[in-house]
């Protein structure tokens, strides 16, 4: 079988956004321990943060038929919630094919992040994660605009 990536050549240059969200579940002590700031690895919601914007730009290297785009804005939205962590990315473009794939890498590592940080609370006495999971990653939200002025 053969594999190639999309001609998007003829494609008009657009603006572009994309929304992803998804979660984690955590156990309530864990989450208790993230709002008192004691986990030994560090703030999982900074790190989140951060590593959501990584994993956008990082799209391409990771998901081999993607374009390479120009991303012009990654904004990343953590919550804690009382059973996990729920982190929400929207990527913003003016290119000829979508970012909904940056949107949902960056919700993607920015939760394998998170669940990094916080592992060593997480595992059972036999070293399980038997409550921890990721779950329900998706696209919320897809935005196709012509250019204003073009």
């Amino acid at each position: 079988m053969a594999f190639k990536q999309v001609d998007i050549s003829k494609k008009p240059v657009v603006f572009r956004l994309a929304t992803a969200v998804g979660k984690i579940r955590l156990s309530v002590d864990t989450i208790a321990r993230i709002r008192k700031g004691r986990i030994e690895k560090g703030d999982p919601v900074s790190l989140a943060k951060l590593t959501a914007v990584s994993g956008a730009k990082q799209t391409p290297s990771l998901l081999l038929l993607c374009h390479p785009l120009r991303i012009e804005t990654t904004e990343t939205r953590v919550e804690l919630m009382k059973d996990g962590v729920q982190v929400s990315v929207t990527v913003a473009a003016h290119e000829k094919t979508g970012v909904e794939m940056e949107a949902l890498t960056g919700v993607s590592v920015a939760l394998l992040n998170i669940w990094d940080v916080v592992k060593q609370y997480e595992k059972d006495s036999n070293g399980q994660y038997p409550d921890t999971r990721i779950e329900f990653i998706r696209v919320e939200r897809k935005v196709k605009r012509p250019n204003e002025g073009a």
